[in-house]
C-alpha cells in the first residue's frame, strides 16, 4: 500500500511511485503513435478522410465512464472489505489475548497465543498462494497436527480443542469458554470472508467487455479528432487513453487486494501488528520492529 504525503503540484505531475503510469505506458504510447499516424495521413491525403462527427464518441465516452465507475466501485469495495476483515482479525486476536489470562498454565497459554500468530501468517500465505505450512511452522508446537489442505482452519480447531478441554476439566468457566470460542468463530469468519474475495473475482465477461470497449474507443477516437484538431489530436488522444487505461488498470489491481502490488493491502505490516500484540502480552523482549514504508510502499 502506498503511504505518501499529501502531494503538491510538482508531485502531482511527476510522482511515479504508486502511479499506474508504468503499467499503462505501452498502451498510451500505442494510441499516441496511431493518432500521429492518422493525422499525418489526413494531412497528406485529405480526400481519403470523410468528416467524422465527435457526437458518437461523446455519447460512447460518457457511457464508458459510467460503466467504468461501477466496476471500479466494485473493485474498491473488495479492497475495503479485505481491509475490514484484517482489521477484525487484529481485534479478535487482541480480545482472545485479553480473555485468555484466566488460563493458569502459562506454557499452554503461550502455545495458544503463538498459534494465533501462526494463523495470521498462514492466512497471509494462503491468500498469496504461498506455502501455509512454511509460514506457520515457526509459530506452532511441533506436535500440533497440521491439515495441509487448510492449515489455518486446523490451527483454529486445535486451539478450540484445547479450550474445550480446559472447560471440561473445570480450569476455565463455561462463560469464559464461550467468550474464547466466539473469538475463534470470528477468526473463522475472517478467513471465510478473505477466501470469498480471493476465490470470487468479478465476472469475466463483464471485465472483458470493458477491456474491448476501451480499446475500440481509444483506437477510433483519432479518426474523429484528426481533422478538427490537427497535431493536437495525439495529445488529446493520449489524455483520454491515460484516463481510461488507468482506471481499468487500477480496477484490475484492486480486484485482488491480497497480492504484492504497490496498491494492495499491507498484509505483512498487519501480520507484524499481530505478532507484536501477542509477544508483548507474553512478555517477550525485544519485540519485532514495526514495519515501515520502504520508498513509500508499506508491504
Amino acid at each position: 500500500m502506498i503511504v505518501h504525503p499529501r502531494p503538491d503540484v510538482l508531485r502531482v505531475l511527476f510522482t511515479l511511485k504508486g502511479s499506474i503510469v508504468k503499467r499503462i505506458a505501452p498502451r498510451c504510447l500505442m494510441v499516441t503513435l496511431l493518432a500521429a499516424l492518422i493525422v499525418l495521413v489526413e494531412r497528406h491525403f485529405p480526400a481519403f478522410f470523410y468528416p467524422v462527427s465527435a457526437t458518437p464518441f461523446t455519447l460512447l465516452g460518457l457511457s464508458l465512464s459510467i460503466f467504468m465507475s461501477f466496476r471500479n466501485n466494485a473493485c474498491y469495495d473488495r479492497w475495503w472489505e479485505g481491509r475490514k476483515a484484517w482489521g477484525r482479525l487484529i481485534i479478535e486476536t487482541r480480545s482472545f489475548v485479553r480473555e485468555s489470562v484466566v488460563i493458569a498454565d502459562e506454557h499452554l497459554r503461550a502455545e495458544l497465543l503463538r498459534s494465533l500468530c501462526g494463523f495470521a501468517h498462514g492466512l497471509n500465505a494462503r491468500l498469496r498462494n504461498e506455502s501455509e505450512v512454511n509460514a506457520t511452522r515457526p509459530w506452532l508446537n511441533p506436535a500440533t497436527p497440521v491439515a495441509e489442505h487448510n492449515v489455518c482452519d486446523g490451527i483454529l480447531r486445535d486451539i478450540g480443542m484445547h479450550c474445550s478441554r480446559l472447560a471440561a476439566q473445570g480450569q476455565i468457566s463455561e462463560w469464559r469458554y464461550t467468550l474464547l470460542e466466539q473469538r475463534l468463530a470470528g477468526l473463522t469468519e475472517v478467513q471465510a470472508s478473505c477466501e470469498r474475495i480471493k476465490g470470487s473475482p468479478l465476472p469475466f465477461p463483464y471485465t472483458l467487455l470493458l477491456h474491448r470497449t476501451i480499446y475500440i474507443f481509444c483506437l477510433l477516437l483519432p479518426f474523429a479528432l484528426a481533422e478538427p484538431l490537427g497535431w493536437l489530436a495525439p495529445l488529446f488522444t493520449t489524455i483520454v487513453g491515460y484516463t481510461f487505461f488507468g482506471l481499468d488498470a487500477i480496477g484490475n489491481e484492486l480486484e485482488d487486494p491480497f497480492g504484492r502490488d504497490e496498491n494492495d493491502l499491507p498484509m505483512d505490516a498487519m501480520v507484524r501488528t499481530v505478532e507484536r500484540d501477542v509477544l508483548g502480552a507474553l512478555g517477550v523482549e525485544p519485540l519485532p520492529p514495526v514495519l515501515l514504508p520502504v520508498d513509500y510502499v508499506l508491504s
